[in-house]
Order: C-alpha cells, then sequence, then structure tokens
C-alpha cells in the first residue's frame, strides 16, 4: 500500500466495528471479528484516524421490527426511497453498540455516530440515507487539510461501500481496504459494491 495513504494530508476511516457486527452480536457480518488485526494495523500508520458507530434509538425504522407483517433483509419504501430492514441492532448505550474489545480505538480523533435519527437510517460515515442530511464530517476533515481518505471496517458492502462512494463524490482521493473489511453479501451486494467503487475511481487496495 502506498504510504500517502497514512501520511500527513489523509485519513483512516474506520466503519463500525461493533460488537454487533461480529460474530454473536445481533447482525453479524460473517468473520467480521477476524479483520480487527489488520484494522489495528492500519491505525497504528494512520495519521489521524476517525471511527464511525451505529447509534440507533430503540424503535429505529430500519428494524424489522418496528414494520408489522415484514422480516429482517426484506426492502420497503419509504420515504427518502427503498430501506433494507434489519435486525435490531447498535441500540444506543448497549454491549452490541459498543466498539469490539479488540479494537484500538484509543488514537481516534474523532467519533462519528450515525442512524441516530428515528426515520432515517444512516450508512455512510458523510451522509444519511435521505442524501441530504451531512454528519458534518466533510467538513471536519477539510478543516483539518486532509485530501486523501482510507476506509475499512463493517460491513464492506454496505457502511464501508457508501461511504467510499460519498468521500469520492466529495472530492477526496478515496481507497478500500479490502482485507480490513468484512461484507454481508446480501443478495450479490459484495460484487456490485465492488464494482460501483471502481467505477467511481475509489481504490481497492491490500493492507
Amino acid at each position: 500500500m502506498d504510504s500517502k495513504w497514512t501520511a500527513p494530508g489523509s485519513a483512516l476511516i474506520v466503519i463500525d466495528v461493533q460488537n454487533d457486527f461480529c460474530p454473536g452480536g445481533a447482525l453479524a457480518v460473517p468473520q467480521g471479528d477476524t479483520i480487527i488485526s489488520a484494522v489495528n494495523r492500519l491505525i497504528a500508520m494512520a495519521d489521524l484516524v476517525v471511527l464511525t458507530q451505529d447509534w440507533h434509538p430503540r424503535g429505529h425504522g430500519s428494524f424489522a421490527s418496528s414494520h408489522a407483517g415484514h422480516q429482517p433483509f426484506e426492502t420497503i419504501d419509504v420515504a427518502y426511497g427503498p430501506q433494507t430492514l434489519w435486525p435490531d441492532h447498535c441500540v444506543q448505550g448497549t454491549s452490541g453498540a459498543a466498539f469490539h474489545a479488540s479494537l484500538n480505538a484509543i488514537p481516534a480523533a474523532l467519533v462519528v455516530r450515525k442512524g441516530m435519527r428515528s426515520a432515517v437510517d444512516s450508512y455512510s460515515a458523510f451522509f444519511e440515507n435521505d442524501r441530504r442530511t451531512s454528519t458534518g464530517l466533510d467538513g471536519w476533515l477539510r478543516s483539518r487539510g486532509v485530501e486523501r481518505v482510507l476506509l475499512c471496517g463493517l460491513a464492506y458492502d454496505f457502511c464501508v461501500a457508501y461511504s467510499a462512494l460519498d468521500a469520492a463524490r466529495l472530492g477526496f482521493a478515496t481507497a478500500v481496504v479490502e482485507d480490513a473489511c468484512a461484507a454481508i453479501d446480501l443478495d450479490g451486494s459484495r460484487v456490485a459494491q465492488q464494482k460501483a467503487m471502481r467505477a467511481a475511481g475509489v481504490s481497492l487496495l491490500s493492507a
């Protein structure tokens, strides 16, 4: 991996390495915990580290349990478009929402909590799923002179990919470290998002 991705002017964005996305969690990504050593190596090399954290209120609109007659992993239409329904996960203040104990969170300069509005889901580190509401991360990075972002974490085909596509659209040079990610792979979503990222100019790297 080119050292420019860890040099000043770059930021590492670690996406949602939380208990509920790891084996035994409410929305476990297969082998999600096996990436943590690679993620920690990237953290140790990074000039600037940002963590994101899914942080849903109880009864969030993305939970299948909030929609009578629907099951997890179904898709429904909501005000801002299609929404995949999920098992209840990363509920504010629960152990499932906490960062995995093996993640080295100490160097993080910022934690971006997302999915906090009950009616709107939020995959991207930069925008909620209405595609209008900003998390403020764009401005925070620019105020620190960041021009390049490197991403890793969970899940590759949802929150990592959405974040990478938004970063590229916002004008950051963007890369994803694929072997520091794990995917849900819902109906071929892993390959579809990999193609979308390549088409958007996102570099796909190995640690």
